[in-house]
């Protein structure tokens, strides 16, 4: 008996499979039999082979977000025995065969939007895809066009452009074969394509000038850069692209984008798949199931939810058509996971204030308990007041994180806080002081002041005197001039007196000198001298002359090097220097001494960014005493105040001072100075020349370990 029951049940079901088949025979003219896909002339083609050929091409549409293709084909069922069909090549990811009733729909899933073409051939539906890699890539991926197998550097061959259909530009280039590498991206506003480890002949190294043939580029410049060649397109206007390649042969197509009025644009902040609504007086309730059933999304309706709507949307992403018909009668959406809960917004906001104040009161009568949190980096006082609200730092305030039973006390000695509350705040103190008792990474800052000097000075001068000492031992002194007269010669009043025996005064160089034009010093060095005299037999008669010259060549380096050690983000400064008195006047009228500071100061405030470079906030002082006036001391001051982006480790120049100070000067007697020759006797030359230059170089380290910081 249990045995002819099974048999009555087997049999049952074998029945009940056979008239299902002849069913899905009678009903399904065509049935689906196998998927494939090929690469015909640079073009991806899916084949789909049937049982019986097709009527009709079926009618399809595309999705732009997640790039897929569907064709709906009726009269026809799925005899693969399985609904996916795996396809990973070229733009094609998969094929989706789905049946339902007497019709099934065949869905291709792409890894970028492309333009497509359906055609009959026999008992096969050929699905071709217009050769398009350049379009956006599936998340994740590279924007590599194509891969470069050549091992070479090979040639470009030619390099074209050409007007194509609806004025679309079309730049055509020919490589050597079919290995070469192609990278293709959008920069800014220009189209950027790099040909990977290919050269560029002279003859293409050209800018290419396209704006007269009235399409989107204007210009095409190809450059040779490193082992790849790379092209700029720069098209203008609102412009799409795209790129195609045939054996040896790669084109970049750009055409204008053409505004569709009755297309909606998405607005901010919408993501979703697009989809199209045309309703009339359809209720708002069957409505929100139409869109939870194209969306996948479990949807919770409050029964206040009524009435109708009439709308008709075209391509517009799903979450801005939910949002339009919410918006359009005053209802509000919650989301959690992957519910959505509609109901007027009334509703919701009283419901959710209901949750709150229930909240509120739970928190009030929970009971408190203490805990404590030992601080190792952190001052417990600081995290203290940041939890009740308080100014832990100078000039900011913080919100309040405990309840208002909640109650902190900072514990200076041991570093610890022991904080009251209900356990959920407890919970998020603990989150907090785990992100906020960090260790601060330090950084260390050297800065080096180089001032560099070069000085050169010359001065050239002569000393010319004379003296007759024939009166003063006895013989007529002066020389004759006629008629018993004689004229006397001397440096000075007092030497000619002493010549005349008027007074009785020695004759010495200080008074017998005519000319006395001496060389200068020069960096504090005597100029040396060189002194000849003319004088006759009987020695009483003299012409002295002195020569005198003086070179200086001076370099000279300073170098000031601070240095200090400081957390990220905190400000450090170093100073070394004197203070100068002086007298300053009161108020009163009284004076009193104030001091004025010379110093040497480094203050800088680092930051690090996550890249592991330093940013620097800089102040540096190089001061020195100058001059000594009437009112006091003048400072000599060099000051810089930048801010600098620095890699870890590097060095820059932040800054230079360089000055240069030349003069030249000259001293004569009027006329016999001019004498050519003869008068350089009567003048005296100076030249000097000094550069100064000042360098800052600064290097910031960051301190991984102890050692680093010794």
């Amino acid at each position: 008996m249990k045995k002819n029951l099974i048999a009555g049940r087997c049999g049952r079901a074998l029945v009940g499979a056979v008239l299902a088949l002849a069913s899905l025979a009678a009903s399904a003219e065509a049935v689906v039999q196998s998927v494939s896909s090929t690469v015909q002339g640079g073009a991806e083609v899916v084949r789909i082979e049937f049982s019986e050929p097709l009527k009709a091409v079926p009618a399809g549409f595309a999705i732009q977000a997640p790039a897929r293709v569907a064709l709906d084909i009726p009269n026809a069922g799925n005899g693969m025995g399985r609904n996916t069909v795996e396809i990973n090549q070229g733009n094609v990811r998969s094929v989706n065969v789905v049946q339902s009733g007497d019709r099934t729909r065949v869905v291709l899933n792409l890894n970028a939007p492309a333009a497509y073409k359906a055609q009959l051939q026999d008992k096969a539906l050929l699905v071709v895809f217009e050769p398009t890699a350049v379009a956006s890539p599936r998340p994740g991926a590279q924007p590599m066009f194509a891969e470069s197998r050549n091992t070479d550097m090979l040639p470009l061959r030619d390099l074209d452009f050409r007007r194509g259909a609806d004025s679309a530009g079309r730049v055509v280039v020919s490589l050597p074969n079919s290995q070469v590498g192609v990278d293709i991206r959008q920069q800014g506003q220009n189209l950027v394509v790099d040909f990977l480890k290919s050269s560029l002949p002279e003859g293409l190294r050209r800018k290419l000038d396209v704006s007269d043939f009235g399409t989107p580029v204007q210009m095409v410049t190809t450059t040779q850069v490193g082992d790849r060649v790379r092209m700029v397109i720069e098209p203008k206007g609102a412009w799409e692209h795209s790129a195609y390649q045939s054996d040896n042969q790669f084109v970049v197509e750009v055409r204008q984008v053409k505004a569709d009025p009755s297309k909606l644009t998405a607005g901010p902040g919408f993501a979703g798949e697009k989809l199209s609504l045309n309703f009339q007086n359809i209720e708002v309730r069957a409505l929100l199931q139409v869109i939870a059933d194209f969306t996948n999304f479990n949807v919770v309706t409050s029964d206040s939810v009524t009435g109708a709507v009439t709308l008709r949307l075209k391509d517009v992403p799903w979450d801005q058509a939910l949002d339009i018909v919410l918006q359009a009668k005053g209802l509000g959406m919650r989301k959690t996971g992957n519910v959505l809960w509609i109901a007027p917004k009334e509703e919701i906001a009283a419901k959710e204030k209901l949750e709150l104040e229930s909240r509120a009161t739970i928190q009030s009568l929970e009971p408190v308990r203490t805990q404590s949190f030992q601080l190792n980096y952190s001052k417990a006082a600081d995290i203290a007041a940041q939890l009740t609200g308080g100014a832990g730092t100078p000039g900011v305030v913080s919100a309040r994180l405990l309840t208002a039973r909640g109650s902190v006390i900072p514990e200076a000695r041991t570093n610890q806080l022991f904080v009251t509350d209900i356990p959920s705040k407890l919970e998020q103190v603990q989150d907090l002081i785990t992100k906020l008792d960090i260790p601060q990474r330090q950084v260390l800052i050297e800065a080096r002041i180089v001032e560099a000097s070069d000085t050169f000075g010359r001065s050239l001068g002569v000393r010319l005197g004379g003296s007759d000492q024939r009166g003063i031992n006895g013989g007529d002194p002066g020389y004759s001039v006629g008629n018993g007269n004689r004229v006397a010669l001397g440096g000075s009043y007092d030497a000619v007196s002493s010549t005349t025996r008027e007074q009785n005064l020695p004759l010495n160089s200080s008074n017998t000198s005519f000319i006395n034009l001496p060389a200068l010093a020069q960096s504090g060095y005597t100029p040396g001298t060189f002194a000849i005299s003319l004088f006759n037999a009987a020695a009483n008669r003299f012409l002295n002359l002195e020569l005198s010259a003086m070179e200086a060549d001076g370099k000279g380096k300073l170098v000031s090097s601070p240095r200090l050690v400081t957390a990220d983000k905190t400000k450090a400064l170093i100073e070394q220097g004197t203070e100068f008195p002086y007298q300053q006047a009161t108020s009163s009228g009284a004076t009193s001494v104030s001091f004025r500071k010379a110093a040497l100061k480094l203050e800088v405030t680092p930051q690090i960014t996550p890249e592991g470079n330093i940013i620097l906030d800089l102040d540096i002082n190089k001061d020195s005493r100058g001059e000594t006036t009437a009112a006091g001391v003048a400072i000599d001051t060099k000051h810089i105040k930048t801010q600098v982006l620095v890699e870890n480790g590097g060095t820059v120049v932040i800054g230079g001072i360089f000055t240069l100070e030349e003069q030249d000067s000259e001293g004569k007697v009027p006329l016999l100075g001019d004498i050519p020759a003869l008068g350089n006797l009567f003048k005296t030359r100076t030249r000097t020349s000094n550069k100064k230059e000042m360098l800052v170089f600064i290097t910031p380290k960051m301190i991984s370990d102890k050692a680093a910081a010794r």
